[in-house]
């Protein structure tokens, strides 16, 4: 009897566009966007600037702390109903957010929205994606982390809604969009391609396992455990090296169109700067994810991290006199923040392989994700203090610089 015949286009690049889209629209509606509306909320309810950016503390301790479980849930159960679950709780926390009338009651939008990101959040596409593939494994993270950059898109949605209505009908309009895109999308996904008669890449295996056994994968690959990787010194400099980007980029993210305010830049071109951010940001993540499959990825990482100091260097000194750094900061941070963002997954799967990858990235995010609590709180607090952000911005450049040391000091994955 004749084999059926191989489909033209590997499903695992279908599970690639899925993730890609679900990751932009989570990113621009709950994580870029939300600069769009934070003048507009502290207007209206006369917030300190500190009280609204603990909103964003909130979304990365809950999501923080629910990584690791989500991690353990798709290695063992896959991602279908993880996502489908996320999606519904970041369309429902839209939803309560556009009616919020206390802090507290703001900030219970946020959790439930943070709830929704550990369901459907990076580590979770980007270990769903990572199932699929081996020797392109790079890249595939690449493309699927490029659905954070070209969140970016919605920026410019979110400030035009928010002008041409309120903030309010915006935030409500991106909930019941969250729910029509997200939901059907999940059912796409899949969990690993030995189920489906499929090796990584595209490779067939000659049949279909539908039995428990069919989770398994080769015990050259399902070795080592999250126990095990979390003894080991590697996992510690990896997560110490890029802890910094996790501070950095959520006070960058959060405070883009407040701070350029602050020094007498217009609303139109601040909300043009927090668009470009994670566009540019599309090139690291797909750059750095195709040149990981050829050269040292610890050494991409390093590269990376110090674009990201350099950039914050040029956003320490913009001015109305000096608006011209805004390209070079555009470019810098925009390269190197997403090519961390690409080299995480890369360098935790080139030390511990594929079988629990899963589990080890999500508690790997969950730890990284405590840091985005203190960064914008810490931005904040600057400003609420002194009236000015200048000074945080080469304060945070200089951690970043620490983390390229120790990354170029990380020793080699072994084969």
């Amino acid at each position: 009897m004749p084999s059926p015949r191989r489909p033209r286009i590997f499903y695992g690049w279908w599970v690639v566009a899925a993730c890609f889209t679900i990751a932009m629209y989570v990113s621009g509606a709950v994580f870029y966007g939300f600069t769009a509306i934070f003048e507009p909320i502290a207007a209206e309810f006369g917030w300190s600037y500190t009280s609204i950016s603990i909103a964003a503390s909130i979304r990365g301790l809950e999501a923080g702390l629910l990584a690791p479980v989500a991690g353990i849930i798709i290695d063992r159960w896959g991602p279908r109903k993880l996502i489908f679950g996320g999606v519904i709780c970041i369309g429902l926390g839209l939803m309560l957010l556009s009616q919020v009338h206390s802090i507290g009651m703001f900030y219970l939008a946020f959790i439930l929205m943070s709830l929704g990101i550990s369901s459907c959040g990076i580590s979770v596409t980007v270990t769903t994606v990572a199932n699929w593939f081996r020797r392109r494994v790079g890249l595939a993270t690449g493309i699927t982390i490029c659905g954070y950059g070209a969140a970016g898109l919605m920026v410019p949605l979110m400030v035009r809604l928010v002008d041409v209505y309120d903030w309010r009908v915006a935030i409500a309009i991106m909930g019941a969009g969250m729910l029509a895109i997200g939901l059907p999308l999940s059912t796409i996904l899949r969990h690993k391609p030995e189920q489906y008669g499929y090796l990584p890449d595209g490779e067939e295996s000659g049949r279909a396992v539908f039995d428990k056994s069919s989770m398994k994968l080769p015990a050259r690959e399902a070795g080592i455990t999250v126990r095990q990787a979390m003894k080991t010194r590697v996992f510690w400099i990896i997560l110490l090296a890029v802890m910094p980007q996790f501070i950095v980029m959520p006070a960058v993210i959060t405070h883009v169109m407040p701070y350029l305010s602050s020094i007498g830049i217009t609303r139109t071109t601040s909300g043009l700067v927090a668009t470009a951010i994670p566009l540019l940001s599309i090139g690291g993540r797909f750059g750095f994810g195709w040149f990981s499959d050829r050269y040292v990825a610890k050494r991409l990482a390093a590269f990376a991290l110090t674009l990201l100091t350099l950039g914050l260097v040029c956003f320490e000194f913009v001015s109305p006199g000096w608006v011209w750094l805004l390209a070079p900061f555009l470019v810098l941070v925009g390269f190197g923040y997403g090519g961390i963002n690409t080299m995480v997954g890369v360098l935790l799967r080139e030390h511990f392989g594929r079988g629990n990858f899963g589990t080890i990235m999500g508690f790997a995010w969950g730890i990284l994700m405590l840091g985005t609590m203190t960064g914008p709180p810490i931005a904040g607090w600057v400003f609420d203090t002194w009236g000015s952000y200048q000074g945080i911005w080469i304060t945070l450049a200089a951690a970043t610089f620490v983390g390229a040391i120790i990354m170029i000091m990380m020793p080699r994955a072994r084969e």
